[in-house]
């Protein structure tokens, strides 16, 4: 099953809000958005920035890769997801930099 990952940046503020932060922080739990759900890994677009979510143990689809050793996103805004936003991987696995748009 592949996921593909969207970034979500909810606003708002109040009272509900805060029992949610306070009930988190007491149990222990992050505050920070992970890239993929429990029993998945990141992968990426070879030549792109796009990603997604892979079911662990079943391979990247095709056109996908997994990202290098130690460069893995864990959660959203990291310093890994920050520099795959303008980074890829080529059909060689080199390390490319994203033409930007047009």
């Amino acid at each position: 099953m592949v996921t593909f990952r969207t970034h979500r940046h909810h606003g708002g503020t109040g009272a509900l809000f805060t029992v949610a932060v306070l009930t988190a922080t007491l149990a222990g739990c992050s505050m920070e958005d992970a890239v993929c759900r429990d029993g998945e890994y990141p992968v990426m677009t070879v030549g792109d920035t796009g990603s997604a979510c892979v079911t662990n143990g079943e391979p990247p689809p095709e056109g996908y890769t997994r990202y290098p050793a130690g460069e893995v996103p864990e959660h959203v805004d990291d310093t890994w997801d920050v520099y795959w936003r303008t980074h890829t991987l080529d059909a060689g696995g080199n390390t490319v930099d994203v033409p930007a748009p047009r």
